[in-house]
């Protein structure tokens, strides 16, 4: 059995999605903890109604590393992934899960990731380029801010009187789609 450990800052609907995929028939991954760096995020609740366990852990405590591995092995982690987490990975837990660390981004990187890059930001930064596509972007987390390699990406039309508002809730529908299955195949393919 895989144990995954999801890291979220946010509402939580790709976490909740995620554990709500790997709880409705046996995959042979299990997600065993939520990681929330934000006490007023909704991934408390979501998670909470699901049964899987949550922590608190603040950025400086992260950013720990005796702390962080500490918690990943009481919870017996084997792998790693990113729903939203707004903060940059330590290099520490980068090296102690090679290719075990996968992240969702709302583009098509290259394209608008980076740095500040991330939820409305995006979609808005898209529609203001005038681009006829976006989509989703999953890819292995390194040390740098949306560059690690590419796993998959998924597409959706931009159309040209589309909203920031209507490409997310495009966006949306793809990470939904998606993100569970990949992280599936990417344990499966280890």
């Amino acid at each position: 059995m895989t144990r995954i450990a999801i890291f979220a800052s946010g509402n939580g609907t790709n976490a909740e999605n995620i554990i709500k995929y790997f709880q409705e028939k046996d995959r042979g991954v299990e997600v065993a903890l939520v990681i929330c760096n934000r006490r007023d995020a909704g991934v408390y609740e979501r998670a909470n109604r699901l049964g899987v366990p949550i922590l608190h852990i603040s950025k400086s405590e992260i950013n720990q590393e005796s702390k962080m591995l500490g918690v990943l092995k009481e919870y017996g982690i084997d792998f790693i992934v990113l729903a939203g987490f707004m903060l940059m990975v330590p290099e520490f837990l980068i090296e102690s899960y090679p290719n075990r660390i996968v992240n969702i981004h709302p583009s098509l990187l290259p394209k608008f990731g980076g740095k500040g890059m991330h939820g409305h930001h995006v979609h808005a930064a898209v529609v203001e380029a005038g681009e006829r596509e976006s989509g989703i972007t999953i890819h292995y987390v390194n040390e740098f801010y949306d560059e690690g390699e590419i796993i998959f990406q998924a597409k959706t039309e931009v159309l040209p009187n589309d909203t920031p508002e209507d490409v997310e809730a495009k966006i949306h529908l793809l990470e939904q789609e998606h993100f569970p299955k990949v992280i599936e195949e990417v344990i499966k393919g280890e």
